[in-house]
């Protein structure tokens, strides 16, 4: 088992920054891949990035050079930094962690809007 917190969320204005954390505990040992999807009102949930336990990133198109995954070398944590936000960004963002096992684990979400 595989517990995920989200954190980090809030309140931004355009052209601003937030980092999101997703904290992992558990057998964090057997995570292999951590990702971040987000949904906003109304429309699928969207993969936004992922990182592997081999370091390798990966974005969708529509956040690369503005996001930016990272993890902490003990792979109990993941960040997203997320600069130059737009009112597009608005969404509830989710910590997805998939295991070599072939678990996957959720998060409850954390609410990031975008507004002036």
């Amino acid at each position: 088992q595989v517990q995920v917190v989200e954190s980090g969320g809030g309140v931004v204005q355009p052209g601003g920054s937030l980092r999101l954390s997703c904290a992992a505990s558990g057998r964090t040992f057997t995570i292999n891949a951590m990702r971040w999807y987000r949904q906003a009102p109304g429309k699928e949930r969207e993969l936004v990035a992922v990182i592997t336990r081999g370091g390798s990133t990966d974005y969708t198109d529509s956040v690369k050079g503005r996001f930016t995954i990272s993890r902490d070398n003990a792979w109990n944590t993941v960040y997203l930094q997320m600069s130059s936000l737009k009112p597009e960004d608005t969404a509830i963002y989710y910590c997805y962690v998939n295991t070599v096992l072939g678990s996957i684990y959720r998060g409850q979400g954390t609410q990031v809007t975008v507004s002036s």
